[in-house]
This record gives C-alpha cells, structure tokens and sequence, in this order.
C-alpha cells in the first residue's frame, strides 16, 4: 500500500510565487541579476516569471511523494490555465479565491455544489453587490467593472482619484449582507465571505489525508489561508506587509519581490522534509 502524503502545501501564486516585470523588484546590478523563467505568456508576450532557482526548487517539492503541492489564487480558472509552472503538473489547484478546486485541471463538481449552496445561504446575491458596486462607484475613477465565476466581482480604478471614505462606504454596505471588500492595487475586491482559499484548502487536506498544512500568500484574501495553515509565510511586500499583518506562525520573508518567491520555495522545502 502506497503511504498518503503528509503535508500539503498551499500556495498563492501572484506577487508570492510568480512575478511580473513589473513586480520582480531586483536591486542587485545588472550583471548579478537572477537568470529568470518566463511561466506565462499572454497576448503573444511574456508576462510572469521565477528564478531559475525557484523553479528548481518547485518541481523538488512537486516531485516528491509526501507531498501535495496546491497553487491557490483568486485568478479565474481561464486564467489560471495560462500559467506553466515548472515540475510535476498539479493534481489540485484552488481557483477564483476557493470557488473551485481543480482536479487534474477540471474544475470538482461537488465542491461547485457545496460552494453555491454556502453563498446562497449565508450572503446576498452577487447580483445585489455587483448592482451597488457600479451605481455607487464614480466614473471619474472607475477604469473597469468585472465579475469572476459568477462569484465575486471588482473594480479597477484610477487609486489616485479615489476618495478616501470610499472604501468604508462601501464595506459598511456590504457588511451586513455576508461581503468583505478589499483594496488591492488599482482593484477593488466585493468577495462573499464564505468564498475563501481556506474552506477549499480544507477539503483538499481531507481528500488527501495530508496532517500538515502550509501556506504562503500576499495579499489580503490570503489572510485565511495563512491562518488556517499549520505554518505560513508572507513576503516583505504586497497588501499583507502594507497592512503590518502577523500571526504567530507565520514568518515573513528576509526578501522582496521575485527573489522572496525564491526564499519561500527554500521555507517549503525545508518545513516538508522535516
């Protein structure tokens, strides 16, 4: 009888595995600059990378026997599907901030079930929200409205001209209907809250018998996963660092940008083997 895994590794992907130009934030000259991994294309151009180093140490960790390794975003099945990452392809991937699981790249359908019954259950429709979000949004600073899965919706603004109370206008409203948003970048997040990458990280760590559980995230839709996780690590950038948001079991990164996404991989693999 083959042994089950013992530890599943959750992690985000954007600004915390992979990186934009953007994002890379290399400091160092130029000629002592990382050799970097284009992992997704799109429109014909490179868009996100890894150290070669990363990449190395990612497929280590996907390779391996006793453990699972999870990529878990809020980008959409679509475009998570645009991503390559190096090593073993992932039997389960977390998308659309928890909404599905992937299995063998297929989204589950009994998770899509439990999913749709939890949001109808305990929070208004997504069509209330996304109805609020453009009547109360200005157009002098809204660039884009969108909707994700038919899950959660966000706005992409102009954050210079976006006023200040806005945003506690708006979490006050979605509040006591079941919402939290979130300002991330130049995107506004309206997320149901029973929509999380914990709930679904939790349901993969049953379906694999995993007993250690952890994770790595950015932003501030990762904040449930990191607290559900046995152990977890945050860079020194993004919403979280902003934020100065801690746990006790999780640890921040000595790094920033690209080469943090390197230093996380090295926390993973040492955490699993141990």
């Amino acid at each position: 009888m083959t042994a089950s895994p013992v530890t599943l590794i959750a992690s985000d992907l954007d600004r915390t595995l992979i990186y934009s130009a953007a994002a890379l934030q290399l400091t160092m000259d130029d000629a002592r600059a990382p050799r970097l991994l284009c992992v997704e294309v799109y429109d014909h151009k490179p868009l996100s990378y890894l150290t070669e180093t990363a990449a190395g140490l990612l497929a280590d960790l996907t390779g391996a026997a006793s453990t699972v390794f999870v990529p878990t975003t809020t980008r959409t099945r679509e475009q998570y599907h645009r991503i390559h990452l190096p090593g073993t392809p992932a039997e389960f991937a977390i998308c659309a901030n928890g909404g599905h699981i992937l299995v063998n790249g297929e989204s589950d359908r009994d998770w899509q079930r439990t999913v749709a019954r939890r949001l109808s259950d305990e929070c208004a429709s997504l069509a209330e929200v996304r109805a609020h979000l453009v009547a109360a949004a200005d157009p002098a600073w809204l660039l884009k409205e969108r909707v994700a899965e038919d899950l959660f919706a966000y706005l992409v603004v102009d954050r210079a001209e976006l006023p200040p109370d806005w945003m506690k206008e708006l979490a006050a409203w979605t509040e006591p209907r079941g919402w939290s948003v979130s300002l991330q970048g130049r995107k506004i997040y309206a997320v149901p809250r029973p929509l999380t990458k914990s709930a679904a990280m939790r349901e993969v760590a049953r379906r694999t018998g995993t007993t250690l559980t952890l994770a790595a995230g950015d932003s501030l839709l990762d904040a449930d996963l990191l607290l559900a996780a046995d152990r977890g690590w945050r860079p020194a950038h993004g919403e979280l660092a902003d934020a100065d948001w801690s746990a006790p079991h999780i640890e921040v990164t000595a790094e920033r940008g690209v080469a943090a996404g390197e230093e996380i991989l090295r926390r993973f693999v040492r955490a699993a083997s141990r």
